[in-house]
């Protein structure tokens, strides 16, 4: 008997939500997410401090050494560059959240990102752009694919969102499960069947309707509480899982059903693309799509002001 991890990859590419080296190597995933938190992680980690010292070098020979921006970028790419070697698809990196309202700031950004990985050696067609699908996370994303430089647009909490981001041209989107079940549980709702969760539910939606209208950006899940989210996705492009996630697919021999199916979609051609005034409303409209977008920007932007903090820490102690 298969285990379901091994049924579920019949249908989708799996992807590992996590920064640690020796657990991809271990868990062998198609791609690999990254972003400031798993960064933070990593560079807390004695088994990966090396890349820290990589990092300056990189900056260097970029003629950027005492930049601390520059730093941090570099060990963005050589992190990226690391988690490239024990897997044969795409790793994201991830552009400052802090510049997620600056359209202009976030393409210059993204066009540093991949220089250093060109420094490196990095094809650029290994490499994803993440940035958060604000409107104007989405508009650099446009700027970006048409340079052709792939985006992952992410903190994806609405259809809105998702489909803005497809209109847009992303490669792919990240449109978020267990954030939205955790808002909804907050406020009192009961979650007593995996077909109530209300992050499970978001993503089918976001799912069906690209496919409906012949979106090609990849929807990929992610963040997941447990299992039995991940297996109600079973068929959805990509699905990023935990490790912890990944084992536990990966020990358990039951039978895994498919639950999407992009070719059992009805195509649906009477539809307008949404415009900025739709998007920014429908925001406005959605409470939890809106405390979960600022929430995930404001986190990722602590945690990179935390790295930036750790890596002038190691400077003066070097």
């Amino acid at each position: 008997m298969t285990s379901k991890r091994e049924q579920l990859e019949q249908w989708t590419t799996v992807v590992a939500d996590t920064g640690d080296l020796d657990r991809i190597a271990e868990l062998r995933p198609h791609d690999a997410t990254t972003n400031p938190s798993l960064l933070l992680a990593a560079a807390r980690d004695e088994r990966y401090r090396h890349l820290l010292d990589e990092a300056r070098e990189l900056a260097r020979e970029m003629g950027h050494g005492d930049d601390l921006a520059w730093c941090c970028d570099a060990f963005a790419c050589v992190a990226g560059q690391a988690v490239l070697e024990h897997i044969p698809g795409l790793v994201s990196t991830e552009v400052d959240a802090r510049l997620s309202f600056d359209p202009v700031a976030t393409v210059e950004k993204a066009r540093r990102l991949m220089a250093l990985y060109r420094e490196l050696g990095v094809d650029n067609d290994r490499v994803l752009i993440k940035t958060a699908a604000t409107w104007e996370g989405i508009q650099a994303a446009r700027v970006l694919e048409e340079e052709g430089i792939h985006c992952n647009l992410t903190l994806v909490f609405s259809v809105e969102q998702a489909l803005a981001a497809a209109e847009a041209g992303a490669t792919l989107i990240s449109p978020f499960v267990g954030r939205i079940r955790d808002w909804h549980v907050k406020q009192g709702l009961e979650i007593n069947h995996i077909d109530q969760d209300p992050g499970v539910t978001s993503v089918r939606r976001i799912f069906q309707l690209l496919k409906a209208r012949g979106l090609e950006t990849i929807v990929m899940g992610a963040s997941f509480r447990n299992a039995a989210e991940i297996e109600a996705l079973a068929g959805c492009d990509r699905l990023t899982i935990s490790p912890a996630l990944l084992d536990e697919l990966g020990q358990d021999p039951g039978e895994l059903e498919r639950r999407l199916d992009a070719a059992a979609v009805e195509p649906d051609s009477d539809w307008q693309p949404v415009n900025e005034a739709a998007f920014r409303w429908s925001l406005n409209e959605n409470p939890m799509a809106c405390d979960l977008l600022s929430d995930g920007i404001r986190r990722f932007a602590a945690d990179q002001r935390a790295l930036e903090q750790l890596l002038t820490e190691e400077e003066i102690a070097a």
